[in-house]
């Protein structure tokens, strides 16, 4: 048994912070909150975890991260900079930085196999908890179609733990959804629009798949248990993926100018990942037609956000993480901020919310009864300012399933 004695506990329901708890934790799940004139003596063979000097919070949660991409350079984004073994390697290093930050679980939106995932849990490296998506699925022609300036195609990786996820046809969209899943997806990833990096020509408010083929994609992915994240930006597009009923809208930079959309998200629960981090990037791309659109999307991203809060959609953390490198990740909260949220309402958005979106809200999200004991101590109060989250000398213990990973 552990009892960790918070100076001040903020528990993610968006409850008021709380001076003076403990919090007891047998098993690695957390066992009782008590408040007030309890006198955490140490339990019999366990210990006393004193964070009377610090905030303790719920383990933090990104909703989109790319923990297998490491540039957007063609020969990064094809492998061809480095042997596989050592983009693992990498890889294996950027998870354990992400967890040693505070965030103790990732959504991973395309890049990283099944195999982090067993190596997590054998104990061979050391990461936040993972839902995987494996592959980004989209048409030929689309976001997912891995193809050079010059025309050629990304050469096959052999890899099955990463399927082809190019899909054209109703058919071809049920299969490849059942191929993901096959191949360990916890979720299906999936693009109605381009993007702001997408090649030249193919923008934002750029179109992938009908209504029907978007349909027959979230059908097969809920028949077989599976949420669907769907990369949609502006555009008919955008409106597509919120009439197939996805779960969650990834960026939806321009969902306000299309009036109806924001009201439709609320009505069916759809949550909304702004991921606005990798726009501050994107706008000192190299690339000119990429700086153009993340500089023309910005207001309207803004607004986007204010007006989903406002409806009553639920925002959540993403960072889009990898292909502009790994910042950390909190960087995204005083984004949201920025862009209107409280900082209670962003540190729900990368708590209890972000565990809602992922489907963990049984496991993980909030500091309460029976979840896993996922655990940020932090020096400083994140309600007064919330960028003390963006320094890693601040963030003094993290605690995953009640085991210390990191003690500072």
């Amino acid at each position: 048994m552990t009892i960790v004695r918070a100076g001040t506990l903020i528990d993610g329901t968006g409850a008021p912070p709380v001076r003076d708890a403990l919090v007891t934790i047998e098993g690695g799940r957390i066992e009782a909150v008590t408040t007030g004139g309890s006198s955490g003596s140490r339990p019999p063979g366990g210990e006393v975890i004193d964070a009377s000097g610090l905030t303790v919070l719920p383990g933090l949660i990104d909703c989109h991260d790319h923990l297998a991409f490491h540039g957007y350079d063609l020969a990064r984004r094809w492998g061809l900079d480095e042997p596989r073994s050592t983009a693992n390697l990498r890889t294996s290093a950027v998870a354990r930085r992400v967890l040693e930050s505070g965030y103790t679980a990732v959504r991973d939106a395309g890049g990283l196999d099944a195999g982090f995932r067993v190596a997590m849990n054998d104990g061979l490296i050391v990461g936040p908890r993972l839902v995987l998506s494996l592959a980004i699925i989209s048409p030929t022609g689309g976001l997912g179609d891995r193809v050079s300036p010059s025309g050629h195609a990304a050469a096959g990786s052999g890899d099955p733990s990463l399927p082809p996820s190019v899909a054209d046809g109703i058919d071809s969209i049920r299969t490849t959804v059942r191929t993901m899943v096959r191949a360990g997806a916890d979720q299906i990833k999936c693009a109605t629009t381009g993007g702001a990096s997408s090649r030249a020509g193919h923008g934002p408010r750029d179109s992938e798949y009908t209504l029907e083929e978007m349909k027959a994609l979230v059908d097969e992915a809920h028949a077989l248990g599976r949420r669907v994240m769907c990369h949609a930006l502006g555009g008919p597009g955008l409106r597509v993926a919120i009439e197939a009923g996805v779960d969650s809208i990834e960026h939806g930079c321009y969902l306000d100018e299309d009036r109806e959309l924001i009201p439709m998200m609320a009505e069916r629960g759809i949550f909304f990942v702004p991921t606005l981090l990798v726009y501050e990037y994107h706008r000192e791309s190299t690339a000119p037609h990429v700086r153009e659109r993340a500089h023309a999307l910005r207001a309207h991203h803004q607004d986007s956000v204010a007006r989903a809060l406002e409806a009553g959609v639920k925002v959540v953390a993403g960072t889009d993480a990898g292909g502009h490198g790994h910042p950390n990740n909190a960087a995204e909260l005083a984004l949201l901020v920025a862009a209107g949220l409280t900082p209670m309402q962003a540190l729900q958005a990368a708590t209890r919310r972000a565990a809602e979106c992922l489907g963990l809200e049984a496991e993980i999200g909030t500091i309460e009864k029976g979840k896993w004991a996922d655990l940020v101590l932090v020096e400083g109060d994140p309600l007064r300012d919330i960028a003390v989250l963006q320094d890693v000398r601040r963030i003094k213990r993290v605690i995953k399933g009640g085991v210390t990973v990191i003690q500072r």
